[in-house]
Protein backbone atom coordinates (compact mmCIF):
# COMPACT_ATOMS: atom_id res chain seq x y z
CA UNK A 1 0.00 0.00 0.00
CA UNK A 2 1.20 3.77 -0.92
CA UNK A 3 3.26 4.93 2.11
CA UNK A 4 2.30 8.57 3.31
CA UNK A 5 5.76 10.31 2.21
CA UNK A 6 5.54 8.06 -1.23
CA UNK A 7 5.29 9.95 -4.10
CA UNK A 8 1.65 8.88 -5.75
CA UNK A 9 2.88 9.43 -9.65
CA UNK A 10 1.51 11.77 -12.21
CA UNK A 11 -1.62 11.34 -12.46
CA UNK A 12 -3.55 10.65 -15.94
CA UNK A 13 -6.18 13.26 -16.01
CA UNK A 14 -7.66 13.49 -19.00
CA UNK A 15 -10.79 11.56 -18.26
CA UNK A 16 -12.33 9.81 -15.54
CA UNK A 17 -11.88 6.47 -17.23
CA UNK A 18 -8.42 7.06 -17.62
CA UNK A 19 -7.91 7.99 -14.18
CA UNK A 20 -9.51 4.81 -12.64
CA UNK A 21 -7.01 3.18 -14.93
CA UNK A 22 -4.18 5.30 -14.36
CA UNK A 23 -4.93 3.94 -10.62
CA UNK A 24 -5.18 0.40 -11.52
CA UNK A 25 -0.89 0.47 -13.38
CA UNK A 26 -0.16 2.24 -10.31
CA UNK A 27 -0.61 -0.90 -8.43
CA UNK A 28 -0.58 -3.36 -11.50
CA UNK A 29 1.19 -6.36 -9.64
CA UNK A 30 -0.97 -6.45 -6.95
CA UNK A 31 -4.52 -6.03 -8.92
CA UNK A 32 -3.08 -9.16 -11.20
CA UNK A 33 -2.70 -10.66 -8.15
CA UNK A 34 -5.99 -9.64 -7.24
CA UNK A 35 -7.46 -10.85 -10.39
CA UNK A 36 -5.79 -13.99 -9.91
CA UNK A 37 -7.02 -14.96 -6.88
CA UNK A 38 -10.97 -13.75 -8.10
CA UNK A 39 -10.69 -15.97 -10.77
CA UNK A 40 -9.16 -18.84 -8.72
CA UNK A 41 -11.71 -18.34 -5.93
CA UNK A 42 -15.02 -18.26 -8.32
CA UNK A 43 -13.56 -20.71 -10.46
CA UNK A 44 -12.92 -23.10 -7.91
CA UNK A 45 -16.94 -22.35 -6.76
CA UNK A 46 -17.77 -23.73 -10.07
CA UNK A 47 -15.91 -26.71 -10.12
CA UNK A 48 -17.33 -27.93 -6.89
CA UNK A 49 -20.99 -28.58 -8.46
CA UNK A 50 -18.59 -31.13 -11.09
CA UNK A 51 -17.03 -33.10 -8.45
CA UNK A 52 -20.86 -33.21 -6.64
CA UNK A 53 -21.95 -35.07 -9.76
CA UNK A 54 -18.87 -37.43 -9.89
CA UNK A 55 -19.62 -38.36 -6.18
CA UNK A 56 -23.26 -38.89 -6.97
CA UNK A 57 -23.16 -40.41 -10.29
CA UNK A 58 -19.39 -42.15 -9.38
CA UNK A 59 -20.63 -43.28 -5.87
CA UNK A 60 -23.88 -42.38 -4.76
CA UNK A 61 -25.50 -44.28 -7.53
CA UNK A 62 -23.67 -47.77 -7.70
CA UNK A 63 -23.00 -47.39 -3.96
CA UNK A 64 -19.43 -47.54 -3.87
CA UNK A 65 -18.67 -46.14 -0.64
CA UNK A 66 -14.99 -45.81 -1.30
CA UNK A 67 -15.57 -43.75 -4.29
CA UNK A 68 -17.48 -41.82 -2.64
CA UNK A 69 -15.40 -40.56 0.13
CA UNK A 70 -12.82 -40.02 -2.38
CA UNK A 71 -15.14 -37.19 -3.99
CA UNK A 72 -16.30 -35.89 -0.47
CA UNK A 73 -12.82 -35.63 0.50
CA UNK A 74 -11.81 -33.82 -3.06
CA UNK A 75 -15.00 -31.79 -2.40
CA UNK A 76 -13.53 -30.54 1.21
CA UNK A 77 -10.50 -30.16 0.01
CA UNK A 78 -11.54 -27.83 -2.67
CA UNK A 79 -14.29 -26.10 0.15
CA UNK A 80 -11.29 -25.80 2.67
CA UNK A 81 -8.61 -23.68 -0.52
CA UNK A 82 -11.22 -21.96 -1.24
CA UNK A 83 -12.15 -20.21 1.96
CA UNK A 84 -8.56 -19.84 1.47
CA UNK A 85 -8.13 -18.29 -2.07
CA UNK A 86 -11.51 -16.13 -0.71
CA UNK A 87 -9.57 -15.19 2.49
CA UNK A 88 -6.72 -13.64 0.54
CA UNK A 89 -8.71 -12.15 -2.67
CA UNK A 90 -10.70 -10.33 0.07
CA UNK A 91 -7.25 -8.82 1.87
CA UNK A 92 -5.59 -8.21 -1.53
CA UNK A 93 -8.97 -6.11 -2.64
CA UNK A 94 -8.88 -4.20 0.57
CA UNK A 95 -5.07 -3.39 -0.17
CA UNK A 96 -6.12 -2.00 -3.71
CA UNK A 97 -8.63 -0.25 -2.37
CA UNK A 98 -7.21 1.69 0.61
CA UNK A 99 -4.29 2.43 -2.48
CA UNK A 100 -6.50 4.23 -4.69
CA UNK A 101 -7.94 6.07 -1.75
CA UNK A 102 -4.64 7.33 0.08
CA UNK A 103 -3.03 8.06 -3.79
CA UNK A 104 -6.33 10.12 -4.64
CA UNK A 105 -6.00 11.93 -1.61
CA UNK A 106 -2.54 12.77 -2.45
CA UNK A 107 -2.88 14.11 -5.70
CA UNK A 108 -6.19 16.07 -4.87
CA UNK A 109 -3.98 17.12 -1.54
CA UNK A 110 -1.02 17.73 -3.87
CA UNK A 111 -2.92 19.86 -6.19
CA UNK A 112 -4.84 22.21 -3.88
CA UNK A 113 -0.76 22.84 -2.65
CA UNK A 114 0.20 23.13 -6.03
CA UNK A 115 -2.72 25.87 -6.63
CA UNK A 116 -1.97 28.10 -3.65
CA UNK A 117 -3.45 31.30 -3.82
CA UNK A 118 -5.11 30.55 -6.75
CA UNK A 119 -7.66 27.65 -5.67
CA UNK A 120 -10.16 29.76 -3.85
CA UNK A 121 -10.89 31.77 -6.98
CA UNK A 122 -11.45 28.77 -9.35
CA UNK A 123 -13.06 26.25 -6.83
CA UNK A 124 -15.11 26.63 -3.70
CA UNK A 125 -14.23 24.94 -0.53
CA UNK A 126 -17.34 22.78 -0.63
CA UNK A 127 -16.34 20.84 -4.13
CA UNK A 128 -12.65 19.91 -2.52
CA UNK A 129 -14.51 18.80 0.94
CA UNK A 130 -17.14 16.55 -1.49
CA UNK A 131 -14.46 15.22 -3.11
CA UNK A 132 -12.32 14.15 -0.03
CA UNK A 133 -15.20 13.21 1.82
CA UNK A 134 -17.42 11.56 -0.76
CA UNK A 135 -15.57 10.78 -4.44
CA UNK A 136 -12.12 9.39 -2.86
CA UNK A 137 -13.97 6.47 -1.24
CA UNK A 138 -16.31 6.27 -4.13
CA UNK A 139 -13.47 5.67 -6.69
CA UNK A 140 -11.65 3.64 -4.16
CA UNK A 141 -14.76 1.23 -3.98
CA UNK A 142 -15.36 1.01 -7.86
CA UNK A 143 -11.88 -0.79 -7.64
CA UNK A 144 -13.40 -4.01 -6.64
CA UNK A 145 -13.94 -4.90 -10.59
CA UNK A 146 -10.08 -6.26 -10.42
CA UNK A 147 -10.62 -8.59 -8.40
CA UNK A 148 -13.80 -10.39 -8.37
CA UNK A 149 -15.12 -8.39 -11.45
CA UNK A 150 -12.71 -10.36 -13.45
CA UNK A 151 -13.19 -13.69 -11.79
CA UNK A 152 -16.61 -13.27 -12.40
CA UNK A 153 -15.67 -13.13 -16.50
CA UNK A 154 -13.78 -16.18 -15.93
CA UNK A 155 -16.27 -18.41 -13.76
CA UNK A 156 -18.88 -17.51 -16.27
CA UNK A 157 -16.48 -18.37 -19.39
CA UNK A 158 -15.98 -21.66 -17.10
CA UNK A 159 -19.52 -22.79 -16.48
CA UNK A 160 -20.93 -22.17 -19.55
CA UNK A 161 -18.04 -24.70 -21.14
CA UNK A 162 -19.10 -27.17 -18.39
CA UNK A 163 -22.95 -26.69 -19.23
CA UNK A 164 -22.40 -26.80 -22.65
CA UNK A 165 -20.42 -30.84 -22.10
CA UNK A 166 -24.02 -31.43 -20.00
CA UNK A 167 -26.99 -29.43 -22.79
CA UNK A 168 -25.76 -27.35 -25.20
CA UNK A 169 -29.44 -26.02 -24.91
CA UNK A 170 -28.68 -25.47 -20.96
CA UNK A 171 -24.79 -23.60 -22.02
CA UNK A 172 -26.73 -21.29 -24.64
CA UNK A 173 -29.29 -20.09 -21.95
CA UNK A 174 -26.48 -19.56 -20.01
CA UNK A 175 -24.74 -17.35 -22.62
CA UNK A 176 -27.54 -15.52 -23.43
CA UNK A 177 -28.10 -14.12 -20.21
CA UNK A 178 -25.37 -11.82 -19.77
CA UNK A 179 -26.73 -9.42 -22.78
CA UNK A 180 -30.12 -9.56 -21.87
CA UNK A 181 -28.61 -8.26 -17.77
CA UNK A 182 -26.72 -5.95 -19.50
CA UNK A 183 -29.97 -4.74 -21.63
CA UNK A 184 -32.13 -4.51 -18.75
CA UNK A 185 -29.37 -2.73 -16.12
CA UNK A 186 -27.13 -0.69 -18.96
CA UNK A 187 -29.97 2.09 -19.59
CA UNK A 188 -30.27 2.89 -15.20
CA UNK A 189 -26.61 2.86 -14.93
CA UNK A 190 -26.35 5.83 -17.84
CA UNK A 191 -29.18 7.35 -15.98
CA UNK A 192 -27.90 6.98 -12.33
CA UNK A 193 -24.76 9.15 -13.53
CA UNK A 194 -26.82 12.04 -14.76
CA UNK A 195 -28.57 12.32 -11.37
CA UNK A 196 -25.36 11.14 -9.24
CA UNK A 197 -23.69 14.08 -11.00
CA UNK A 198 -26.31 16.68 -10.39
CA UNK A 199 -26.45 15.50 -6.98
CA UNK A 200 -22.99 15.97 -6.34
CA UNK A 201 -22.81 19.40 -8.04
CA UNK A 202 -25.68 20.60 -5.35
CA UNK A 203 -23.62 18.98 -2.70
CA UNK A 204 -20.90 20.77 -3.31
CA UNK A 205 -22.64 23.68 -3.55
CA UNK A 206 -24.25 23.51 0.11
CA UNK A 207 -20.72 22.04 1.63
CA UNK A 208 -19.61 25.69 0.45
CA UNK A 209 -22.36 27.41 1.83
CA UNK A 210 -22.23 25.58 5.02
CA UNK A 211 -18.61 26.99 5.46
CA UNK A 212 -19.70 30.41 4.44
CA UNK A 213 -22.25 30.05 7.15
CA UNK A 214 -20.49 29.15 9.77
CA UNK A 215 -17.61 31.25 9.69
CA UNK A 216 -20.13 34.35 9.27
CA UNK A 217 -22.77 33.09 11.50
CA UNK A 218 -21.63 36.04 14.41
CA UNK A 219 -22.28 38.58 11.69
CA UNK A 220 -25.35 37.34 10.28
CA UNK A 221 -26.86 37.19 14.11
CA UNK A 222 -25.57 40.92 14.73
CA UNK A 223 -26.86 42.14 11.53
CA UNK A 224 -30.61 39.65 12.55
CA UNK A 225 -29.98 37.94 9.31
CA UNK A 226 -29.63 34.55 10.49
CA UNK A 227 -33.24 33.91 9.82
CA UNK A 228 -33.33 34.51 6.41
CA UNK A 229 -30.04 32.68 5.61
CA UNK A 230 -31.04 29.62 7.36
CA UNK A 231 -34.44 29.34 5.54
CA UNK A 232 -32.70 29.64 2.47
CA UNK A 233 -30.64 26.97 3.38
CA UNK A 234 -33.28 24.74 4.14
CA UNK A 235 -34.72 25.14 0.83
CA UNK A 236 -31.28 23.96 -0.73
CA UNK A 237 -31.22 20.95 1.71
CA UNK A 238 -34.85 19.77 0.47
CA UNK A 239 -33.98 20.20 -2.85
CA UNK A 240 -30.30 18.28 -2.32
CA UNK A 241 -33.31 15.63 -0.18
CA UNK A 242 -35.21 15.17 -3.72
CA UNK A 243 -32.31 14.51 -5.69
CA UNK A 244 -31.03 12.13 -2.97
CA UNK A 245 -34.10 10.06 -3.57
CA UNK A 246 -33.70 10.24 -7.03
CA UNK A 247 -30.30 8.81 -6.89
CA UNK A 248 -31.49 6.28 -4.83
CA UNK A 249 -34.49 5.76 -6.62
CA UNK A 250 -32.12 4.46 -9.22
CA UNK A 251 -29.95 2.67 -6.88
CA UNK A 252 -32.59 0.38 -5.69
CA UNK A 253 -33.47 -0.76 -8.78
CA UNK A 254 -30.03 -1.48 -9.90
CA UNK A 255 -29.63 -3.29 -6.65
CA UNK A 256 -32.52 -5.31 -6.91
CA UNK A 257 -32.20 -6.41 -10.49
CA UNK A 258 -28.66 -7.69 -8.90
CA UNK A 259 -30.71 -9.68 -7.08
CA UNK A 260 -33.48 -10.62 -8.73
CA UNK A 261 -32.20 -11.72 -12.38
CA UNK A 262 -29.73 -14.25 -11.17
CA UNK A 263 -32.57 -15.60 -9.13
CA UNK A 264 -35.07 -15.89 -12.31
CA UNK A 265 -31.89 -17.54 -14.00
CA UNK A 266 -31.64 -20.32 -11.38
CA UNK A 267 -35.43 -21.01 -11.56
CA UNK A 268 -35.17 -21.03 -15.49
CA UNK A 269 -32.57 -23.05 -16.12
CA UNK A 270 -33.28 -25.37 -12.93
CA UNK A 271 -36.79 -26.01 -14.87
CA UNK A 272 -34.94 -26.88 -17.97
CA UNK A 273 -32.26 -29.43 -16.23
CA UNK A 274 -35.33 -30.91 -14.43
CA UNK A 275 -37.87 -31.72 -17.39
CA UNK A 276 -34.29 -32.89 -19.42
CA UNK A 277 -33.39 -35.27 -16.82
CA UNK A 278 -36.91 -36.29 -16.63
CA UNK A 279 -36.62 -37.29 -20.32
CA UNK A 280 -33.63 -39.18 -19.97
CA UNK A 281 -31.13 -36.68 -22.03
CA UNK A 282 -28.78 -35.65 -18.77
CA UNK A 283 -28.39 -38.14 -15.47
CA UNK A 284 -29.26 -37.39 -11.73
CA UNK A 285 -25.98 -36.27 -11.15
CA UNK A 286 -25.70 -34.00 -14.00
CA UNK A 287 -29.17 -32.50 -12.81
CA UNK A 288 -27.18 -31.66 -9.68
CA UNK A 289 -24.27 -30.22 -11.34
CA UNK A 290 -26.52 -27.82 -13.35
CA UNK A 291 -27.93 -26.77 -10.55
CA UNK A 292 -25.16 -26.37 -8.64
CA UNK A 293 -23.32 -24.13 -11.43
CA UNK A 294 -26.38 -22.21 -11.62
CA UNK A 295 -26.17 -21.52 -7.95
CA UNK A 296 -22.44 -20.47 -8.41
CA UNK A 297 -23.77 -18.53 -11.33
CA UNK A 298 -25.56 -16.19 -9.25
CA UNK A 299 -22.20 -14.78 -7.90
CA UNK A 300 -20.63 -13.83 -11.17
CA UNK A 301 -23.81 -12.28 -12.21
CA UNK A 302 -24.51 -10.75 -8.97
CA UNK A 303 -20.70 -9.06 -9.45
CA UNK A 304 -21.41 -8.28 -12.73
CA UNK A 305 -24.21 -5.93 -11.98
CA UNK A 306 -22.60 -4.62 -8.78
CA UNK A 307 -19.10 -3.35 -10.74
CA UNK A 308 -21.23 -1.99 -12.98
CA UNK A 309 -23.05 0.08 -10.20
CA UNK A 310 -19.24 0.73 -9.03
CA UNK A 311 -17.82 2.17 -11.98
CA UNK A 312 -20.66 3.97 -12.73
CA UNK A 313 -20.32 5.93 -9.72
CA UNK A 314 -16.94 6.04 -9.60
CA UNK A 315 -17.01 7.81 -13.28
CA UNK A 316 -19.12 10.77 -11.98
CA UNK A 317 -16.76 11.37 -8.58
CA UNK A 318 -13.67 10.48 -10.90
CA UNK A 319 -15.31 13.48 -13.37
CA UNK A 320 -15.31 15.75 -10.63
CA UNK A 321 -11.29 14.60 -9.67
CA UNK A 322 -9.89 15.08 -13.00
CA UNK A 323 -11.59 18.43 -13.19
CA UNK A 324 -9.97 19.43 -9.96
CA UNK A 325 -6.41 18.36 -11.51
CA UNK A 326 -6.77 20.16 -14.79
CA UNK A 327 -6.61 22.98 -12.57
CA UNK A 328 -3.82 26.02 -13.29
CA UNK A 329 -2.08 27.49 -11.07
CA UNK A 330 -1.05 31.48 -12.15
CA UNK A 331 1.49 31.49 -14.19
CA UNK A 332 5.00 31.14 -12.16
CA UNK A 333 7.13 32.61 -15.21
CA UNK A 334 5.10 36.16 -15.30
CA UNK A 335 4.18 37.84 -18.76
CA UNK A 336 7.75 37.97 -20.13
CA UNK A 337 9.61 36.26 -17.11
CA UNK A 338 11.75 39.30 -15.97
CA UNK A 339 13.39 38.86 -12.51
CA UNK A 340 12.16 41.02 -9.24
CA UNK A 341 14.28 43.99 -8.55
CA UNK A 342 17.87 43.40 -7.17
CA UNK A 343 17.50 46.06 -4.30
CA UNK A 344 14.22 47.09 -2.41
CA UNK A 345 12.12 49.25 -4.43
CA UNK A 346 9.31 51.25 -4.53
CA UNK A 347 5.66 49.48 -5.41
CA UNK A 348 3.20 51.04 -7.01
CA UNK A 349 -0.46 50.53 -7.82
CA UNK A 350 -1.94 52.84 -10.58
CA UNK A 351 -5.41 51.98 -10.17
CA UNK A 352 -5.63 53.47 -6.76
CA UNK A 353 -2.75 55.73 -7.00
CA UNK A 354 -0.89 54.03 -3.99
CA UNK A 355 2.87 54.10 -4.17
CA UNK A 356 4.95 52.17 -0.98
CA UNK A 357 8.19 53.69 -0.37
CA UNK A 358 11.02 50.77 0.73
CA UNK A 359 11.83 50.91 4.27
CA UNK A 360 9.09 52.67 4.89
CA UNK A 361 5.36 51.60 7.50
CA UNK A 362 2.50 52.52 5.26
CA UNK A 363 -1.21 52.85 6.32
CA UNK A 364 -3.97 52.06 4.17
CA UNK A 365 -7.37 53.40 5.50
CA UNK A 366 -10.16 52.78 3.61
CA UNK A 367 -13.79 54.21 3.77
CA UNK A 368 -14.64 50.69 2.95
CA UNK A 369 -12.27 47.66 4.64
CA UNK A 370 -12.63 46.03 1.36
CA UNK A 371 -11.02 48.61 -0.50
CA UNK A 372 -7.43 48.74 1.21
CA UNK A 373 -7.72 44.86 1.07
CA UNK A 374 -8.04 44.97 -2.75
CA UNK A 375 -5.20 47.11 -2.90
CA UNK A 376 -3.35 44.83 -0.89
CA UNK A 377 -4.30 41.74 -3.43
CA UNK A 378 -2.69 44.25 -6.33
CA UNK A 379 0.28 44.43 -4.38
CA UNK A 380 0.98 40.97 -3.60
CA UNK A 381 -0.32 40.24 -6.79
CA UNK A 382 -2.91 38.15 -6.04
CA UNK A 383 -5.06 39.58 -8.48
CA UNK A 384 -4.37 40.60 -11.77
CA UNK A 385 -3.77 44.60 -12.16
CA UNK A 386 -0.89 47.01 -13.55
CA UNK A 387 0.72 47.27 -10.26
CA UNK A 388 4.89 47.51 -10.81
CA UNK A 389 7.15 46.95 -8.39
CA UNK A 390 10.86 48.85 -9.16
CA UNK A 391 9.00 50.42 -11.96
CA UNK A 392 8.42 46.58 -13.61
CA UNK A 393 4.39 45.34 -13.98
CA UNK A 394 4.41 42.49 -11.21
CA UNK A 395 2.48 40.38 -13.33
CA UNK A 396 5.62 40.47 -15.55
CA UNK A 397 8.01 38.76 -12.73
CA UNK A 398 8.30 35.36 -12.04
CA UNK A 399 6.00 34.58 -9.39
CA UNK A 400 8.11 32.60 -6.88
CA UNK A 401 10.57 35.63 -6.64
CA UNK A 402 7.55 38.07 -5.86
CA UNK A 403 6.51 35.25 -3.58
CA UNK A 404 9.94 34.60 -2.14
CA UNK A 405 9.92 38.77 -1.02
CA UNK A 406 6.39 40.10 -0.69
CA UNK A 407 4.31 38.65 1.73
CA UNK A 408 0.27 39.41 2.24
CA UNK A 409 -0.56 38.64 6.27
CA UNK A 410 -4.23 38.14 6.29
CA UNK A 411 -6.00 38.77 9.46
CA UNK A 412 -8.29 35.36 8.12
CA UNK A 413 -5.41 33.02 6.72
CA UNK A 414 -5.74 29.45 7.86
CA UNK A 415 -3.94 28.02 11.20
CA UNK A 416 -3.49 24.05 10.46
CA UNK A 417 -3.36 22.01 13.43
CA UNK A 418 0.07 21.18 15.53
CA UNK A 419 2.34 22.37 18.06
CA UNK A 420 2.58 26.36 18.37
CA UNK A 421 5.99 25.84 17.70
CA UNK A 422 5.70 24.28 13.93
CA UNK A 423 2.25 26.76 13.33
CA UNK A 424 4.05 29.74 13.60
CA UNK A 425 7.51 28.35 11.80
CA UNK A 426 6.02 26.66 8.82
CA UNK A 427 8.62 25.26 6.13
CA UNK A 428 11.24 27.18 8.31
CA UNK A 429 13.40 25.83 11.13
CA UNK A 430 14.05 29.09 13.31
CA UNK A 431 16.46 29.23 16.12
CA UNK A 432 14.53 29.65 19.73
CA UNK A 433 15.47 33.42 20.00
CA UNK A 434 14.10 34.50 16.30
CA UNK A 435 10.49 32.60 17.74
CA UNK A 436 11.21 34.39 21.03
CA UNK A 437 11.47 37.69 19.62
CA UNK A 438 8.70 37.27 16.96
CA UNK A 439 6.57 36.57 19.86
CA UNK A 440 7.52 39.46 22.14
CA UNK A 441 6.72 41.94 18.76
CA UNK A 442 3.33 40.20 18.57
CA UNK A 443 2.65 41.07 21.58
CA UNK A 444 2.20 37.38 22.08
CA UNK A 445 3.96 36.40 25.36
CA UNK A 446 0.66 35.37 27.31
CA UNK A 447 -0.47 33.00 24.69
CA UNK A 448 2.84 30.76 25.16
CA UNK A 449 3.04 31.41 28.60
CA UNK A 450 -0.50 30.48 29.33
CA UNK A 451 -0.35 27.20 26.98
CA UNK A 452 0.61 23.84 29.09
CA UNK A 453 3.78 23.40 27.19
CA UNK A 454 4.36 26.51 25.58
CA UNK A 455 5.07 26.51 22.11
CA UNK A 456 5.29 22.46 21.98
CA UNK A 457 1.15 22.94 22.95
CA UNK A 458 -1.32 21.74 20.76
CA UNK A 459 -3.29 23.92 18.48
CA UNK A 460 -6.42 22.90 16.72
CA UNK A 461 -7.20 23.58 13.31
CA UNK A 462 -7.99 26.68 12.43
CA UNK A 463 -6.66 27.63 16.05
CA UNK A 464 -10.16 26.56 17.70
CA UNK A 465 -8.49 26.60 21.14
CA UNK A 466 -7.04 30.06 21.09
CA UNK A 467 -9.55 32.92 21.23
CA UNK A 468 -9.93 35.81 18.55
CA UNK A 469 -7.14 38.10 19.68
CA UNK A 470 -4.74 34.86 20.36
CA UNK A 471 -5.14 33.73 16.49
CA UNK A 472 -4.93 37.03 15.45
CA UNK A 473 -1.23 37.56 17.32
CA UNK A 474 -0.71 33.97 16.36
CA UNK A 475 -0.77 34.90 12.66
CA UNK A 476 1.15 38.15 13.31
CA UNK A 477 3.94 35.76 14.75
CA UNK A 478 3.65 33.93 11.89
CA UNK A 479 4.37 36.57 9.40
CA UNK A 480 6.98 38.71 11.48
CA UNK A 481 9.06 35.03 11.65
CA UNK A 482 9.16 35.09 7.96
CA UNK A 483 10.62 38.44 7.35
CA UNK A 484 9.73 39.34 3.92
CA UNK A 485 11.48 41.95 2.34
CA UNK A 486 7.59 43.22 1.94
CA UNK A 487 5.32 42.65 4.39
CA UNK A 488 1.38 43.60 3.23
CA UNK A 489 -0.66 43.27 6.39
CA UNK A 490 -4.72 43.05 6.53
CA UNK A 491 -6.31 44.42 9.93
CA UNK A 492 -3.51 42.92 12.07
CA UNK A 493 -4.73 44.18 14.91
CA UNK A 494 -9.01 44.32 14.48
CA UNK A 495 -9.57 41.66 17.47
CA UNK A 496 -7.02 43.44 20.42
CA UNK A 497 -7.78 45.87 23.02
CA UNK A 498 -6.75 49.08 23.00
CA UNK A 499 -3.45 48.71 25.08
CA UNK A 500 -2.50 45.98 22.95
CA UNK A 501 -3.04 47.02 19.98
CA UNK A 502 -1.01 49.97 20.87
CA UNK A 503 2.12 47.83 22.42
CA UNK A 504 1.85 45.82 18.97
CA UNK A 505 1.95 48.85 16.62
CA UNK A 506 4.86 50.04 18.56
CA UNK A 507 6.89 46.74 18.34
CA UNK A 508 5.90 46.27 14.79
CA UNK A 509 7.24 49.23 13.58
CA UNK A 510 10.63 48.45 15.98
CA UNK A 511 10.64 45.41 14.40
CA UNK A 512 10.13 45.99 11.09
CA UNK A 513 12.84 49.46 11.35
CA UNK A 514 14.23 49.86 7.25
CA UNK A 515 11.43 47.16 6.08
CA UNK A 516 9.31 47.42 3.88
CA UNK A 517 6.00 47.62 5.64
CA UNK A 518 1.89 48.16 4.57
CA UNK A 519 -0.83 47.66 7.33
CA UNK A 520 -4.59 48.26 6.17
CA UNK A 521 -6.27 49.47 9.00
CA UNK A 522 -8.29 52.08 10.01
CA UNK A 523 -7.35 51.93 13.84
CA UNK A 524 -5.69 55.18 15.07
CA UNK A 525 -3.46 53.63 16.93
CA UNK A 526 -1.78 52.07 13.93
CA UNK A 527 -2.18 55.04 11.99
CA UNK A 528 -0.19 57.23 14.43
CA UNK A 529 2.84 54.84 13.61
CA UNK A 530 2.86 55.05 9.70
CA UNK A 531 5.46 57.15 8.11
CA UNK A 532 2.66 57.65 5.63
CA UNK A 533 -1.12 57.04 5.57
CA UNK A 534 -3.28 56.90 2.54
CA UNK A 535 -7.05 57.77 2.90
CA UNK A 536 -8.75 55.66 0.45
CA UNK A 537 -12.46 56.45 -1.03
CA UNK A 538 -14.00 54.05 -3.60
CA UNK A 539 -10.48 52.53 -4.04
CA UNK A 540 -8.96 55.21 -4.86
CA UNK A 541 -6.31 57.67 -2.68
CA UNK A 542 -8.22 60.85 -1.69
CA UNK A 543 -5.43 61.95 0.53
CA UNK A 544 -2.01 61.25 0.93
CA UNK A 545 -0.05 62.52 4.58
CA UNK A 546 0.89 61.53 8.11
CA UNK A 547 -1.83 60.65 10.64
CA UNK A 548 -1.81 64.10 11.97
CA UNK A 549 -2.70 65.83 9.22
CA UNK A 550 -5.02 63.81 7.76
CA UNK A 551 -7.03 64.43 10.99
CA UNK A 552 -6.26 67.99 10.63
CA UNK A 553 -7.51 68.88 7.22
CA UNK A 554 -9.72 65.60 5.71
CA UNK A 555 -12.82 65.79 7.54
CA UNK A 556 -13.72 62.39 5.85
CA UNK A 557 -10.48 60.72 7.38
CA UNK A 558 -10.89 61.98 10.80
CA UNK A 559 -14.93 60.47 11.10
CA UNK A 560 -13.35 57.60 9.67
CA UNK A 561 -11.01 56.54 12.64
CA UNK A 562 -12.14 59.36 15.45
CA UNK A 563 -14.55 56.75 16.40
CA UNK A 564 -16.75 59.48 17.98
CA UNK A 565 -14.31 59.09 21.19
CA UNK A 566 -12.77 61.31 23.33
CA UNK A 567 -9.75 63.89 22.45
CA UNK A 568 -6.15 62.48 22.03
CA UNK A 569 -3.97 62.87 24.86
CA UNK A 570 -0.75 64.26 25.14
CA UNK A 571 1.36 60.72 24.30
CA UNK A 572 -1.04 59.37 21.92
CA UNK A 573 -2.85 61.87 19.94
CA UNK A 574 -5.55 60.28 18.89
CA UNK A 575 -8.76 58.42 20.29
CA UNK A 576 -9.14 55.21 21.18
CA UNK A 577 -12.00 52.65 20.51
CA UNK A 578 -13.71 51.32 23.36
CA UNK A 579 -12.21 48.57 24.49
CA UNK A 580 -15.68 46.86 24.65
CA UNK A 581 -15.73 45.94 21.17
CA UNK A 582 -12.01 44.53 21.38
CA UNK A 583 -10.74 41.73 23.17
CA UNK A 584 -8.80 42.26 25.89
CA UNK A 585 -5.73 40.25 26.78
CA UNK A 586 -5.83 38.28 29.89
Amino acid sequence: MIDAYEDPGTPDHRGPGRYLLWLVRQQWRRSAVGALLGSSWTTLMALSPYLMSRAVDDGLEPGDQAVLAGWAGAILAAGTFSAWLSIMRHRTMTRIRMDANFRTVKVVIGQAVRLGAALPRQVGAGEVVTIGVGDVSTIAQSLTFVGPGVGAIVSYGVVAGLLLSVSPTLAAVILLGVPVVALLVGPLLGRLQGVESSYRERQGVLTTRIGDLSGGLRVLNGLGGKGLFADAFRRDSRRLQEQGYRVGAVSSWIQALGVGLPTLFLALVTWLAARLAAQGSITVGELVSVYGYVAVLIVPVAFFIECGFQISRALVAARRVVRFLALEPDDDSGGRGLDAPASPSALHDPESGVSVVPGRLTALAGARPADAATVVDRLGRFTPSAATWGGVRLDEMSLSQVRARVLVADNEADLFAGTLRDLVSGRREPTGEAIARAVRAAVADDIVLGLPDGLDSAIDAQGRNLSGGQRQRVRLVRALLADPEVLLAVEPTSALDAHTEATVADRLRAERTDRTTVVASTSPLMLDRADTVYYLVDGKTAAVGTHQRLLAEEPGYRALVARDADEPDEEHPVSEGPASTKESVR
